[in-house]
């Protein structure tokens, strides 16, 4: 029996407009029988149906053409294009600079990147002609619109010329079984010697990936010139050097006494360059380390997964891999990955303010549709618009383009490199570079006073010395040495660099545990939370949801429960019938945005949840064959994506008989109202009460056992749009929120989601920890309270539906606010205005989102989590943490880490003021007394305790990781001070002691130890470096508790460091006497060092001990005058730093106001009252 090819024609039928039929022989082919016809008939209105008619032999069938409703568009002028040959011509013209991209060697495709990137920047229509259309494009790309690139393309033989890609386009969409012949006799032999073997070789080669050129790293030697342009270190190299040419003068120039040693004064100034040389090269090879590790995060953070078609199947590539020629699909919610043209698909919008500027809604118009309206003559381009631009975002509609532009070519790519810029500041490295600036006035007040004494007593001896000029040249060089690196020392230039070194080192361990920090400011803001709202599916929950409960017709089964009398899945199916089961897998299959997948994962589909979840039950329980098959076989008339605020999406096809179904699924309650009909084994019946009654108590019951219920409703249409229901935007398309009424309902099924494993145990180490855990979930408000409980969230607070939250006025929602635990049923626009009221009540608030419109909540939030699988590309951007696991737990994690960059801060503040304190004091005091007006530690030796304390010091306490006893304390408020009473109590005491001990070796060790000068000095210089050794390990604890040995065998870095100060100083004790000036000690005078060092850690427990409140009396009545120097010392320091010229106007800007920089340090120093006491346990 013969059979022929039926051609149907997609889309509705136009009852107003004449209809065209053409009879197609068996083996016909209908681009012969559309050959003559006119330009006037769509593209776009053409499909293909592989099915195969059972007409007897000798029949044909029919394939019918209709005109496009383009009644919508402007005037047409029949016959004429709009576009002139000049005017193409200039249309792909270079732009000055743009010329070497118009020129690619041995270019095997039909187009050059330069003559893609006109189609953009701005957008022409005038180069989309010229270029051939979405068909020109196909065919110089060497790509299919239908079947994408092959996953087998390597090297492409041949060359595509601009002339063959762009003349002779066809007006009408031919449409074969296979891939077209793009190339037939007009491909020229290729010009490419190339036989590169990886995939894609040529088009890589000629196009390029989708991924920005790398930021050129900053060489190693500018960072050091960089860190060495340091004023002070200037400052301090010259006097090195004239100290080192003094020395050297005096040991090779100068007459020495017969039998003398050689002097050897000029160590000291080559020890000081060697010093410097340390400190810049340490410096800058942090600064290196950084600016590589956030580069690595850069990459991490921008990298994601886009849906494309390759080989005629769909599939998940990595947006990096997107080449031009690749057809994307397009689904609200994406992030568009590359420049492109909109080849087909329902009513996409997108939103291009981040590209453009322009905040409208632009809706898309295939590209076929276009070239045939430019060709009818057609003037006004508003009305076609198929440029897809590269960051922008699809509100709406679904839909696939051609790639045409990646890279630094796209539009977004550009922009991006235009933008490129140097990592932020965070606002705690801000808050302490400010604190950094006070620390430094006084210190360089210190270092001023003590040169101005040291000069005057100089001056005064000058009269009666017996020295040489050179000797007398030497010791003022030898005063201003020590005044300079007083300054060096006091100023706390590791401040920054421990923040940066905890954030760089938190946000590459939390990558690892599931978290992608985008905005780095999150990480320490989060530790500092105090409410998180979290979503329920997928965070909450394990998103591996299964259909286990459901109802269809009066007739249910129950997978869940197995109580001996439930009817199972198997069973029920059997007695469904045929026509029922059809129905079903339309509402499952046809009205889903998920595809079928290459693994077994999510019942070999991939998609959301929800939806391979229904496609698993419709392929298990209900026999559905191959998803692609039930999808071809349907004739899509109009889509409706899913919306937040209607909880539900929707589909219209056309059935055999020519009417239409328009199938909706979601929200059980919701759709449930929209229904004024049931399906019934019997038939269509009406929805009595009792009946609906019915269906509300099993939705009820699914809730319950926290099963999420979802809902199937359908109803048919005569004609589409309903008559009175056309779109006001677009009369062909019908307004669906008129349509959702009367509806019929289908059935309801209950997915099962269990809960997460460790999520209840998470949750209740937040609440502990001080973190008050909302859900806010679209779910129904049984199910919602049923997890809630499950997870430990609901306890004994408010449970509120989201259309009842949003009713409240202001002073009723404040005072509920704080009680409310689940908010159910919400949208996203009550996510954010629960997360904007919060706020205003002064939480820190943490929240969760996964949609397009969460967008909104998200950036309200202090810090936004988006879904690292759930989630859309348009709320990843939107978020600052991205939890790559979409689990509750990953965020106790982002918890404790935040906490723990706050720690390690302050860890290191409390150590660096500790030496500060000390250092400067030490100096000051010795120098003074000291009759040759020599300070108990040169130069040398404070450059080795500044690089300890500055650099080393940091690497060691900004590496902690956090422990489970970071939980145990309530978060800190927004206006808690850096440095607590706790802090300034450790600080104060450890500086006492340190000052103590060290004069007491200083002033009585020759009459107590007996013990020559040089001897003694060495021992005061080791005792003072053992202690910073060991007050840093007093340090890693920041509250009253004794254990400061907490987790120190999980920090190799503190270890390791601790290692190399601890070899240093040993090393420096034996071979480094000339350049430290010190002498060797023995092992009695090594016991005093480390034993007197030691005493510090009992010391500590002893502070821990003193009352914080005494303590805070005590500060309010000393701080006082030290409020007073301080002030006088800014205004001072100031003024002199008005007189030194500003290198650019970005340091002018970097300077801190004296009188903002001294209220905080004021505040840090004398007002307790601001600060909230941490009572620490014992």
């Amino acid at each position: 029996m013969a059979s022929s090819q039926s051609r149907d024609l997609l889309g509705p039928p136009q009852t107003d407009l004449p209809r065209i039929t053409i009879e197609i022989p068996d083996g016909g082919d209908i681009s012969d029988a559309t050959s003559s016809i006119s330009r006037e008939w769509s593209p776009s209105v053409l499909s293909v149906s592989n099915t195969i008619s059972g007409s007897p032999a000798g029949s044909s069938s029919a394939s019918s053409l209709e005109p496009p409703n383009i009644s919508r568009f402007a005037s047409v002028s029949s016959g004429t294009t709009a576009f002139t040959l000049d005017g193409q011509e200039d249309a792909l013209k270079p732009d000055p600079g743009s010329e070497a991209d118009f020129s690619v060697e041995n270019n095997c495709f039909g187009f050059s990147p330069g003559q893609l990137n006109k189609l953009l920047n701005p957008k022409s229509l005038p180069a989309f002609y010229a270029l051939g259309g979405i068909r020109g494009l196909e065919k110089g790309l060497r790509t299919d619109v239908v079947a994408g690139l092959s996953v087998d393309e390597h090297t492409l033989p041949g060359t595509v010329t601009f002339e063959a890609a762009t003349t002779n386009h066809p007006n009408l969409r031919q449409l074969k079984n296979g891939t077209p012949d793009h190339f037939d006799n007009k491909v020229l032999p290729s010009a490419s010697q190339s036989q590169s073997s990886r995939a894609f070789g040529d088009r890589i080669r000629v196009y390029g990936r989708n991924v920005l050129p790398e930021k050129k790293a900053t060489p190693l030697w500018k960072l050091m010139w960089r860190a060495y342009n340091d004023k002070i270190l200037l400052l301090l190299t010259a006097a090195a050097v004239i100290s080192l040419a003094l020395g050297l003068y005096e040991t090779f120039g100068a007459d020495h006494p017969p039998g003398s040693p050689m002097p050897v004064d000029w160590v000291e100034g080559l020890a000081i360059c060697v010093a410097i040389l340390i400190v810049v090269l340490v410096g800058s090879l942090n600064d290196f380390q950084k600016e590589r590790a956030f580069v690595r995060l850069n990459a991490k953070k921008e990298d994601r997964q886009v849906k494309a078609i390759r080989s005629g199947k769909s599939m998940i590539i990595s947006v990096h891999d997107v080449l031009v020629g690749d057809v994307l699909h397009l689904e609200p919610g994406d992030m568009v990955p590359a420049d492109g043209i909109f080849i087909e698909g329902h009513n996409v919008k997108c939103d291009e303010s981040s590209a453009t500027g322009e905040s409208d809604q632009l809706k898309k118009t295939g590209g076929e549709d276009v070239m045939l309206l430019i060709e009818r003559g057609l003037t006004k381009s508003g009305d076609m618009d198929p440029f897809i631009i590269s960051g922008s975002k699809v509100l709406e509609g679904v839909g696939t383009y051609l790639v045409t532009s990646v890279g630094a070519n796209s539009s977004y790519g550009k922009i991006l490199m235009a933008m490129r810029q140097d990592v932020e500041a965070t606002p705690l490295q801000v808050k302490l570079d400010g604190l950094a600036g006070a620390i430094a006035k006084l210190g360089g007040g210190s270092a001023i006073l003590l040169f101005v004494v040291l000069l005057i007593r100089f001056l005064a001896n000058l009269p009666g010395s017996h020295l040489t000029g050179a000797e007398k040249a030497s010791q003022f060089m030898d005063i201003l040495i020590v005044a300079i690196t007083v300054i060096v020392v006091a100023v706390p230039e590791g401040l920054p660099l421990a923040v940066t070194l905890a954030l760089a080192f938190a946000t590459t361990r939390l990558v690892k545990l599931n978290n992608l920090v985008r905005i780095l400011k999150s990480c320490e803001t989060m530790g500092n939370a105090t409410t998180i709202c979290s979503d329920k599916t997928g965070t909450l929950t394990q998103n591996k949801m299964t259909v286990v409960t459901g109802t269809f017709t009066g007739l249910s089964f129950d997978d869940k429960n197995n109580q001996g009398s439930e009817r199972r899945s198997t069973n029920f199916a059997n007695n469904l019938s045929s026509e029922l089961k059809r129905t079903i897998i339309q509402s499952v299959a046809i009205n889903s945005t998920a595809f079928e997948g290459q693994d077994d994962a999510d019942h070999g589909f991939v998609g959301s949840k929800t939806e391979t979840a229904l496609l698993g039950f419709a392929r298990h329980v209900l026999a559905m064959g191959s998803l692609a098959d039930e999808r071809s076989n349907a004739q899509v008339a109009q889509l409706m994506p899913f919306d937040s605020s209607r909880k539900c999406m929707g589909t219209v096809i056309m059935l055999g008989d020519g009417s239409y179904r328009f199938l909706v699924k979601g929200a059980s309650e919701i759709l449930l109202g929209y229904c004024a009909n049931v399906l019934m084994p019997a038939g269509i019946q009406q929805l009595t009460q009792s009946e609906r009654a019915r269906i509300e108590s099993v939705i009820e019951f699914y809730a319950k056992q926290c099963l999420r219920t979802i809902s199937l409703i359908f109803k048919d249409f005569p004609q589409w749009p309903p008559q009175g229901a056309e779109s006001s935007d677009d009369p062909s398309a019908a307004d669906f929120d008129v349509l959702l009424k009367d509806m019929i309902f289908l059935g309801a099924v209950g997915i099962q989601d269990p809960i997460r494993p460790g999520v209840p145990e998470a949750i209740a180490k937040c609440q502990h920890a001080g973190v008050f855990v909302r859900m806010v979930t679209g779910d129904n408000i049984v199910t919602a309270k049923a997890i809630a409980q499950d997870c430990g969230i609901y306890t004994d607070g408010i449970v509120m539906e989201g259309p009842v939250f949003r009713t409240l006025n202001e002073s009723r929602m404040m005072e509920l606010l704080p009680r409310i635990q689940v908010l159910a049923r919400s949208s996203p626009e009550d996510k954010r205005i629960l997360v904007t009221r919060l706020r205003q009540l002064g939480e820190v608030v943490a929240v969760t989102g996964d949609g397009t419109n969460d967008g909104p909540a998200l950036k309200a939030a202090d810090i936004g989590f988006s879904m690292g699988i759930a989630g859309t590309e348009v709320a990843k951007e939107a978020s600052a943490i991205i939890l790559m696991d979409d689990n509750f737990a990953s965020i106790l994690t982002a918890l404790m880490w935040g906490r723990a960059v706050n720690d390690a801060v302050r860890k290191f503040l409390q150590f660096q003021i500790t030496v500060n304190i000390t250092a400067v004091i030490l100096t000051f005091v010795s120098s003074v007394v000291d009759t040759e007006m020599r300070s108990v530690l040169t130069a040398v030796q404070l450059l080795w305790i500044n690089l300890i304390m500055d650099t080393l010091a940091a690497l060691a306490l900004a590496t902690d990781p956090p422990t489970e006893e970071i939980l145990d304390r309530k978060p800190s408020k927004r206006t808690a001070p850096l440095i607590s009473i706790i802090m300034w109590k450790m600080i104060i005491g450890q500086a006492i002691f340190q000052l103590t001990v060290t004069f007491i070796l200083h002033f009585g060790g020759p009459t107590i130890l007996g013990y020559p000068e040089d001897e003694i000095r060495s021992v005061v210089f080791n005792t003072f470096v053992w202690m910073q050794i060991f007050n840093e390990f007093n340090n890693r604890r920041l509250d009253n508790k004794f254990n400061i040995f907490t987790g120190l065998h999980r920090n190799w870095f503190f270890i390791a460091i601790n290692c190399i100060m601890v070899g240093g100083q040993i090393a420096i004790a034996f071979i480094g006497g000339a350049a430290f000036s010190i002498v060797r000690i023995n092992g009695t005078q090594w016991a005093i060092c480390i034993v007197a060092a030691m005493l510090s850690l009992p010391w500590a427990v002893l502070i821990r001990c003193f009352p914080d409140a005494w303590f805070a009396a005590i500060a309010r009545f000393v701080g006082k005058p030290v409020v007073i120097v301080y002030r006088v010392l800014g205004r001072c320091m100031s003024r002199v730093g008005r007189l030194i010229p500003r290198k650019n106007k970005k340091q002018k800007e970097e300077v801190v106001d004296n009188t903002e920089t001294g209220t905080e340090f004021v505040d840090y120093v004398a007002s307790p009252k601001s600060q909230d006491l941490e009572k620490g346990h014992t």
